[in-house]
């Protein structure tokens, strides 16, 4: 009798340990995973639906290969595009899109965000669900207005950030294009994994849905609404907002105090922020390190919730875009900024992983038929890109990943571990 209550006791212990690894939480201000502090090195993969569809640009067998290198990494977080817009004759933009007009839906693209997450947890990899953008680079809010302004809008893309922002901000206010994103929300949280037969508000796969890259201008009623919105359907999992942090905010506090918002962001752009000028690092790369240890504890001194630095790049040497330009700065610079952001018990997440694409013509804009690459299309080829056989780098970041992985792996094990030598004894 008493070896029958040890063994059900024992088993109801495992079944706890799975359970609480099932959904990342929050708890006393942090991320947190089976009920500890989860502190992770994680990656921008926003390419990821697109590469797992069946359709144009899709490759299956890359997007498991990649899947299994940053796995391997420790790299186990992935932010994702889980929303773009068309039409797909527009400049610069994610081809194709997975929504090319309001409410209709690319199947293949639908189904390789499904694919993404099925692979994703097989490797028990935690995805961040960015379901719109500020930019243009997936159509976004800019597109959404042009929606609901009608044909013959004309997307003022940028050349003039400023007047790109004032167009963009005008999307809080459209009852029409706010609406249509909420048809979005809703249709994409009702939705049931086709290879896992899982509900996407049921699949611990998902850590959070992110309201949207790098929402500028913002309004708090929406940011309210939205995210108040995203629990009501996925109450088992978190929300964000997906700022850039300081940066670009007025209050960086007040942006994420709706009660469902459940963690805060920032991003790291010093190149972007002309802080750094790859043709001049020796004068500019302490400059750069400076800045981003004050912008890191800036952000860390926030201790209301949960805080994640979701995006940090920098170039290659020189500024030079050819997959095979030396990186002695860039591997100078992320250390730096894993080692400051540890130190603040803050996650990040690296600009981007480029895996096994290579850019057609690099320092150009991406084109249909291209490989993607970690940069978006937008921006010039080779910028940011974190590729496979970039093995100094990648052996930094594992260094980092691993660290931050390995002890709530190994508290699993060894709880498995005893539980089943135990489960022995008693046999």
């Amino acid at each position: 009798m008493l070896s029958i209550t040890c063994v059900v006791v024992l088993v109801v212990h495992l079944v706890a340990i799975v359970e609480s690894l099932s959904f990342v939480k929050v708890k006393n201000a942090r991320l947190s995973l089976d009920d500890h502090t989860y502190i992770y090195v994680g990656t921008n993969f926003w390419y990821g639906a697109n590469l797992g569809s069946l359709g144009p640009g899709g490759d299956r067998e890359r997007l498991k290969r990649e899947l299994d290198h940053l796995h391997e990494l420790g790299v186990n977080n992935l932010r994702v595009q889980a929303g773009s817009e068309g039409p797909d004759t527009e400049p610069w933009r994610i081809i194709p899109s997975l929504q090319p007009s309001p409410g209709e839906y690319n199947l293949d693209v639908l189904d390789g965000l499904d694919f993404l997450l099925s692979e994703m947890s097989k490797r028990q990899m935690r995805a961040v669900m960015c379901l719109n953008n500020f930019w243009h680079w997936s159509g976004g809010f800019a597109q959404y207005i042009a929606w609901a302004d009608g044909p013959g809008t004309i997307i003022p893309y940028p050349g003039d950030y400023n007047q790109f922002e004032l167009f963009s901000a005008r999307f809080y206010e459209i009852k029409k294009a706010t609406d249509w994103f909420e048809d979005h929300i809703r249709f994409l949280l009702s939705r049931k994994n086709r290879y896992t037969n899982v509900a996407y508000t049921s699949d611990p796969t998902i850590m959070s849905w992110e309201l949207a890259n790098e929402p500028r201008r913002l309004d708090l009623s929406w940011v309210n609404r939205t995210a108040c919105l995203l629990k009501e359907l996925a109450p088992r999992q978190l929300v964000t907002t997906g700022v850039e942090g300081k940066i670009s905010s007025n209050n960086f506090s007040n942006d994420h105090a709706s009660p469902c918002v459940d963690y805060a962001t920032f991003h790291l752009w010093v190149q972007n922020w002309n802080i750094f000028d790859p043709h001049n690092a020796s004068a500019t790369l302490p400059l750069a390190i400076d800045y981003a240890k004050n912008y890191i504890d800036f952000h860390a001194a926030y201790k209301d919730k949960p805080i994640v630095l979701e995006e940090f790049g920098i170039s290659r040497d020189n500024g030079n875009y050819m997959p095979t330009a030396s990186v002695t700065v860039r591997n100078q610079y992320y250390r730096v900024v894993l080692t400051h952001s540890r130190s603040n018990g803050v996650p990040t997440n690296f600009w981007a992983y480029g895996g096994e694409g290579r850019p057609r013509i690099p320092a150009a804009n991406w084109s249909q038929g291209d490989d993607f690459t970690g940069d978006p299309p937008h921006e010039p080829q080779g910028w940011y890109s974190v590729y496979n056989d970039d093995r100094s780098t990648l052996d930094l970041i594992k260094e980092f990943a691993t660290t931050e992985s390995t002890s709530s792996t190994t508290r699993l094990l060894f709880s498995i571990s005893i539980c089943l030598f135990t489960i022995t004894l008693l046999i």
